[in-house]
């Protein structure tokens, strides 16, 4: 065989497994667009991807991912563009302008992120073999690099300096930037740091040990370290360390993950896996969390460990009804088809006799009637045909919104005519409606708008998408001219001001209520992925299902944020007077620490029977003042708690609630909690109240 032959065939068969578009270089006045799945950036020897990584419904960011996916799982992503900033899943593109300026664009044009580069010569953005993205011009200069702005993960051969850092992501889910960060201090030392909403701490090395005692040095400023392909990793603070599988030509990556903790993993090629080589902090329970370096009961159990220096018997707390649960064993069955089970029908069929009417209407149809049969079909075709479209349409408007969307007849019929009014805010009226499935739905009518149907089908998507127990459900919506409506579901106990009043909730569900609504704020505030600020909290906007579990409604008025709420924007005061934070008042940056301060005073009128609409202020210092006479008055919580109570309530967990809501209305925006630490705080009183339960010795 011709030797250009044999070179042909085999740069065919390196080229196979990729698309026959796919390449490592791009040129200026070239954009990757976020629709053509062919628009990847592939390294020289296959082993690194860069292009459009979904991380959400229809939200995408640029991404570098190791190109080996392991069993079961995602691809493994190295390296983000934009991870606080996805852009949309159509329309959006990375470009290389002719300036030298590498950019990436949302559907809206508008640019999310850029490397800020400048270049009279020509320029090009390649993808390395080490994982490296790089802009380099005709000269040979870099201009720009990935590896000098890592996200959560180190590459071999990629350094990590002064002016760099890892940052976790949020969750296993969420490629957010989280809270814990790899770096080097001022000290010169390579530093893990829990950086929260509320106060920073530095976790590792342990900050009881002077630096000589951690095996770390000062002396050296250059505040440099990498790790190499061998698996060795070596920093300027002497801090030094082997993986496991110390050898050549193995794939690794150092990340700090979403958990607190560094890790190192190796690719292992015969199992297709990553596994980890080394780690950082053996005992999760000295990675800094909630306040302190110990650890706490989980709200789920997702594995667990055990310190080979602890004596003592392991317990785990659970339901009474889940001891037995186990305890019967899945029996073996068999599905057997066999020809026995083949029965004869005994039929017999008799032809009728011919019918000469029949005949006859045949004949004449065949002939004379031809041509009306023929139009009579066209025209059930072309009803089919427009059916099909709308049908398709509407499965189009399905896909995109995540939900129906209705016409106003319909919802018209479903309400009687908008027949029975079960609310009423600033945003609409409210109606009981029943679908024809039966579905019992609240069906808002917001009051018109010059919002365009896009716009408006925009924002209901985006609310559609966000799924929490505690927060209503949004099932469809209706766009017709200036007429805008939501579907939601129904509940049965309605609002919980409409229940304050009553003697329907007693101690445990109002803890309760407090519990669920700082759920679902922190739901919103931290885990969706488009974080929302409620900005109207109040007992109106919390529902109550069947058995009285809160849900967090109308965050349809919210506002979107861009996980940066130090640059919201807001065009009017928001909120029910009362229950707005100071900051709306004062003309101060708007945070979702607005959210915090209307929870504590809805919290304060669950606790006190008493609503906060005209004097907010007063309320908050009465209760302030009975809590500081507490040394001298042992019953001040009786002097304050709702009389509707009756003094049927738990003092520790009372005390708690009162304590947490006193935290949320502080003035100072930076004193008040975050809602994630509210939900913790009170999940934990409720754990610590639960001493009836039984446990399992382990």
């Amino acid at each position: 065989m011709d030797s250009p032959v044999l070179f042909l065939l085999l740069s065919l068969s390196f080229s196979l497994p990729f698309s026959s578009s796919s390449l490592d270089t791009i040129h200026e006045g070239t954009s990757l667009s976020i629709e053509k799945s062919e628009d990847i950036l592939i390294s020289p020897d296959g082993v690194f991807s860069a292009g459009f990584y979904s991380v959400g419904d229809n939200a995408y960011c640029y991404t570098i991912w190791f190109n080996k996916q392991s069993r079961g799982k995602n691809q493994t992503v190295v390296w983000m563009a934009n991870r606080d900033q996805p852009v949309n899943g159509r329309s959006s593109k990375l470009s290389l302008l002719k300036t030298g300026n590498l950019i990436l664009t949302d559907a809206g044009k508008f640019t999310v992120w850029a490397t800020n580069t400048q270049s009279l010569s020509p320029v090009h953005l390649s993808l390395y073999n080490t994982g490296n993205l790089v802009l380099q011009n005709m000269e040979g200069v870099t201009l720009w690099e990935s590896f000098d702005f890592p996200t959560d993960t180190l590459l071999p051969q990629q350094l990590l300096t002064r002016n760099t850092r890892l940052v976790s992501s949020r969750s296993k889910t969420n490629y957010s930037s989280g809270f814990y960060k790899l770096f080097f201090d001022n000290d010169n030392l390579l530093h893990l740091l829990h950086d929260g909403l509320e106060v920073s701490s530095v976790y590792w090395p342990d900050p009881g040990l002077i630096s000589w005692e951690a095996g770390r040095s000062t002396y050296n400023s250059s505040r440099i370290a990498v790790l190499d392909t061998f698996g060795n990793f070596s920093s300027s603070d002497d801090f030094t360390f082997m993986a496991a599988d110390y050898g050549p030509n193995l794939h690794r990556r150092l990340r700090i993950d979403y958990d607190g903790d560094v890790r190192l993993y190796s690719w292992d090629k015969e199992g297709q896996t990553w596994f980890v080589s080394w780690q950082a902090i053996q005992r999760p329970c000295k990675i800094y969390e909630n306040g302190s370096s110990s650890c706490y009961p989980k709200t789920m159990l997702l594995n667990g460990y055990r310190s080979p220096d602890f004596q003592g018997d392991l317990y785990l707390r659970l339901p009474e009804r889940n001891l037995f649960s186990y305890a019967n064993s899945v029996q073996d069955f068999t599905l057997v088809c066999s020809s026995k089970g083949t029965v004869q029908l005994d039929r017999k069929y008799k032809r009728s006799q011919e019918n000469g009417i029949v005949k006859f209407l045949l004949w004449f149809a065949s002939g004379v009637g031809l041509e009306i049969i023929c139009i009579f079909l066209v025209w059930c075709l072309l009803t089919r045909t427009q059916q099909a479209s709308s049908v398709d349409k509407q499965g189009y408007l399905v896909a995109v919104t995540g939900f129906r969307r209705f016409t106003y007849a319909e919802l018209k019929k479903a309400t009687k005519d908008f027949k029975e009014e079960i609310g009423r805010g600033a945003g609409g009226i409210v109606y009981k409606g029943v679908l024809p499935d039966n579905r019992v739905v609240a069906i808002k009518r917001l009051n018109e708008s010059n919002q365009g149907e896009g716009e408006f089908l925009a924002e209901v998507s985006i609310i559609g998408r966000i799924n929490h127990i505690n927060l209503i459900e949004m099932w469809g919506n209706c766009a017709e001219g200036k007429r805008r409506l939501l579907v939601y579901e129904y509940m049965e106990h309605g609002t919980l001001s409409q229940n304050l009043s009553s003697h329907a909730l007693d101690w445990k569900k109002r803890f309760d209520i407090a519990t669920g609504t700082a759920k679902g704020l922190a739901y919103l505030h931290e885990e969706c992925l488009e974080w929302v600020l409620h900005c109207d909290v109040k007992p109106q906007n919390i529902l109550l299902d069947s058995n009285y579990q809160p849900k967090v409604a109308d965050f349809g008025l919210s506002k979107l944020q861009n996980r940066n709420f130090e640059n919201a924007s807001f065009s009017r005061i928001r909120g029910t007077r009362g229950y707005m934070a100071p900051e709306w008042v004062f003309n101060l940056p708007i945070t979702s620490k607005v959210d915090v301060y209307s929870y504590g005073i809805v919290v304060l009128e669950m606790v006190t029977g008493k609503g906060p609409t005209k004097e907010p202020k007063r309320l908050v210092a009465w209760v302030r003042e009975k809590k500081n006479e507490a040394a001298a008055m042992a019953s001040w919580l009786e002097e304050i708690v709702d009389p509707i109570l009756e003094g049927s309530y738990e003092k520790g967990k009372m005390e708690t609630l009162i304590t947490v809501a006193l935290q949320c209305v502080e003035d100072d925006k930076d004193a008040r909690p975050s809602m994630s630490q509210v939900a913790e705080m009170l999940l934990r009183q409720e754990n610590d109240s639960h001493g009836d339960d039984h446990g399992i010795n382990l």
